[in-house]
């Protein structure tokens, strides 16, 4: 089969499916759908990225890099009514699933996007993700470049990854890629590790 999560229209039925999970807390019945990542259930790096997390930081923008059916973003929804979250996937049936969950869930604070449709003046408070690893090193150092860069001063990125797929050496990409971001590993678990990456604007 070709069809990957990361593709932008997955191939098959869009039959939904009703789970389940923990966020923010608290239980939520949430829908997913095949051709998604992780529709049967809360993946484990996720749920490790999500109990992980430190208080929020700051008030700004929450983006989420990847957002799949919408856990992260929709936990960040959740815990912040006031506060604005993006979830962006290239993938036009996460959006879908993410739209029908931050309904499901009354959340007017969360808006759901492609990638490009992100207004290019937006600066983030908190980046959160679960980066889809599997589109493969180039692909995934590019989605980095893209966005870790908006990240507003003094914001922060929380990034889980797994240790067999390459966390070590993704952890000291990012630090040699991007000198302004101080990076350390902030938990570690399962496997999996988080990994934080904090803007720091130091006066000239």
């Amino acid at each position: 089969m070709n069809q990957h999560y990361f593709s932008e229209s997955p191939a098959g039925d869009f039959t939904t499916r009703e789970i389940e999970v923990v966020l923010a807390g608290a239980p939520r019945s949430v829908v997913t759908a095949g051709g998604v990542f992780s529709p049967e259930h809360l993946d484990r790096g996720t749920a490790i990225l999500l109990r992980e997390l430190p208080e929020a930081v700051g008030d700004g923008p929450v983006l989420d890099i990847g957002s799949g059916w919408g856990p992260i973003a929709l936990s960040a929804a959740l815990e912040a009514p006031d506060r604005e979250v993006w979830a962006i996937d290239v993938n036009e049936r996460s959006r879908d699933l993410t739209r029908l969950n931050a309904e499901r869930l009354g959340l007017a604070n969360l808006r759901i996007s492609a990638p490009e449709e992100v207004p290019a003046e937006l600066r983030f408070s908190e980046i959160r993700s679960n980066p889809p690893i599997r589109v493969g090193k180039d692909a995934l150092h590019g989605i980095l470049q893209q966005w870790l860069p908006r990240l507003a001063p003094d914001g922060v990125a929380h990034l889980v990854v797994a240790k067999h797929l390459g966390a070590d050496s993704l952890q000291r990409w990012i630090a040699a890629e991007f000198p302004e971001l101080d990076v350390a590993r902030v938990a570690r678990d399962k496997g999996f590790h988080v990994i934080a990456a904090a803007r720091q604007d130091r006066a000239a």
